[in-house]
């Protein structure tokens, strides 16, 4: 055991030693002393809180060669033979399968085969199959008798990560358990134990960081913590938190609280200085949007429920920090940022250079916050009434508060879905720039003008996805389909603004009769042919090539 990971040496061996699951503990170990078991387990949870481990335990709790009186009695201070067998992984009736690896309904043969015969030595035969959600359908389909109304000394233990993906005929025959995440604070403990043990030097706050970052997973945070230990073990000085964020690439949160306040504050410099220093520190870019998505949090739960309460998940100087910086900025500003963040971590994937990803989005977070200082109305010239920009100065409020409330919602609908966008901010673009307007009269010119300046997906869009319901100068009111560009609205009103030199109203109407101009043009073919095939021509050609099929019919402009 002195040689073996801290994750496996300190593998719970009693339902007492199991961590953060009590009420799951409490109904097994009380079904096995009244002899209530189910027919089939089913233990659910992420990875790493005891799925495997729970499932051996109720093995041994089982067929416990000192289970008597219906009482669990087998202790760690001196394993039954039996017991010491499934701890060993060379119990006969106790058989563990991969489902991972073994899918097929001929795997499924074989169980069922073995369940016929009567067990060997123990009181029980139980099949253990670990990530049960990747067995076939067939699979499933051929355990599903044998689940229901197996041997009175057979039981299965089923193991998955998505139940979801379980069929509910499976379900509904076995007896469910979820298994929680681990809180910090029991991690905490539970970590603290474990250095004791191994007489390990680190400090409590490297030990919050590992419970944090396994996110509820004990394997993940013994596992942590055994390669934190091994780097102390050479020089047997003491793990310090720093050490830890080092190791794993995170970012002290106090320097992300810094940079999102230069970000609030327009300080372009002096946040891409703060995220170069983060970088040059080793910080991994999913680390570092992580710990952004969890500073906004921080935030809005200032915002909303008031001061933070001491907790292990953050310090007394942070807790300063977010109580400091949280009056500069509110709730539509945390939502947007937060849906700019995903979207980086989404965008991650496809990007070759993350560092370069990270220094744009910085840039786009100043840009988004700069939005709410542009004024746009809906009319056709801006006067000092029309435009009252929002204050730069942090903390400072502008007394038109009621239209920047409006602009933000603006900003907000146009990033979600065309479906709810009614008004759109544009960018002020200077008339003086573009001297010849257009002047388009009809929604035709609109297709001709977008075909002419090669604006194709803009034309693509007006002729087969939208459905004009009514066209007046300076406002269209249209209804469209299911495939329409979702940046459709704040396309065109900015072209529109842009050719015309005038702001346009676009407004969406529920009018489902109107047709796009490509439906249209098909409904005028289909009738101009209907019309050809009811003339003699028509009929003289069909005499002539029987076999013929009119397709088409085009006016010759030749004199």
């Amino acid at each position: 055991m002195t040689n073996k990971i801290l994750a496996l040496k300190y593998r719970p061996q009693e339902f007492k030693d199991l961590i953060g699951q009590e009420v799951m503990t409490q109904t097994i170990t009380n079904a096995i002393k009244l002899g209530k078991t189910p027919n089939a387990y089913l233990l659910t949870g992420i990875r790493g809180v005891g799925k495997t481990t729970t499932a051996r335990l109720i093995a041994k709790a089982l067929n416990c060669q000192k289970n008597e009186n219906s009482q669990i009695t087998c202790s760690s201070e001196k394993f039954c033979p039996s017991c010491q067998e499934i701890i060993n992984s060379n119990h006969m009736d106790i058989l563990e399968m991969d489902a991972a690896s073994k899918t097929g309904i001929d795997d499924i043969r074989e169980i069922i085969e073995n369940s016929k015969y009567s067990p060997t030595s123990a009181k029980f035969k139980i099949f253990i199959i670990d990530e049960v959600h990747m067995l076939s359908k067939q699979a499933f389909n051929g355990l599903l008798k044998t689940l229901e109304e197996p041997p009175p000394s057979l039981k299965f233990i089923l193991a998955t990560t998505e139940p979801r993906k379980i069929p509910v005929t499976v379900l509904s025959r076995c007896q469910r358990f979820d298994l929680k995440r681990v809180s910090v604070e029991i991690l905490c403990d539970h970590l603290k134990k474990i250095c004791l043990k191994e007489n390990g030097k680190i400090s409590d706050e490297a030990i919050k960081i590992i419970a944090r970052t396994s996110e509820g997973s004990v394997r993940d945070a013994i596992s942590l913590l055994d390669r934190a230990l091994i780097s102390q073990s050479i020089d047997n000085n003491q793990i310090e938190e720093k050490d830890v964020r080092d190791m794993l690439g995170l970012a002290d949160k106090s320097k992300i609280i810094n940079l999102v306040k230069e970000i609030l504050n327009g300080n372009e410099k002096l946040a891409l200085k703060e995220l170069k220093d983060l970088i040059n520190e080793g910080i991994e870019a999913k680390n570092f949007l992580n710990d952004i998505l969890e500073v906004l949090y921080l935030f809005s739960r200032r915002i909303n429920l008031g001061s933070l309460e001491k907790d292990v998940t953050i310090s007394e100087a942070e807790i300063q920090l977010v109580e400091t910086y949280s009056k500069n900025i509110d709730m539509t500003d945390i939502g947007l940022f937060w849906q700019l963040t995903i979207k980086t971590m989404d965008d991650l994937k496809i990007i070759g250079n993350e560092n370069l990803a990270l220094e744009m989005y910085v840039m786009q977070l100043i840009h988004l916050k700069d939005i709410e200082n542009e004024k746009v109305i809906g009319s056709d010239t801006n006067t000092e009434e029309n435009v009252k920009p929002k204050n730069n100065l942090i903390g400072k409020k502008s007394d038109d508060k009621i239209l920047e409330n409006d602009l933000t919602t603006q900003v907000k609908n146009q990033l979600k879905s065309t479906n709810q966008i009614k008004t759109n901010p544009i960018k002020n673009i200077s008339s003086e720039k573009n001297n010849i307007k257009a002047n388009i009269k009809s929604f035709k010119d609109l297709i001709d003008l977008a075909n002419r300046e090669k604006e194709v997906e803009l034309k693509f869009d007006l002729e087969r996805n939208v459905k004009l319901v009514s066209f007046n100068k300076g406002k269209i009111d249209i209804s469209f389909n299911e495939n329409l560009n979702k940046n459709f609205i704040k396309n065109l009103t900015e072209k529109l603004l842009l050719w015309t030199g005038e702001r346009w109203i676009i407004s969406l109407s529920k009018n489902n009769d109107a047709k796009s101009i490509y439906e249209q043009n098909i409904e005028q073919k289909s009738s101009i042919l209907d019309e050809f095939n009811k003339g003699n021509l028509a009929k003289k050609i069909q005499n002539a090539f029987p076999d013929a099929e009119l397709i088409d019919i085009q006016e010759d402009n030749n004199d």
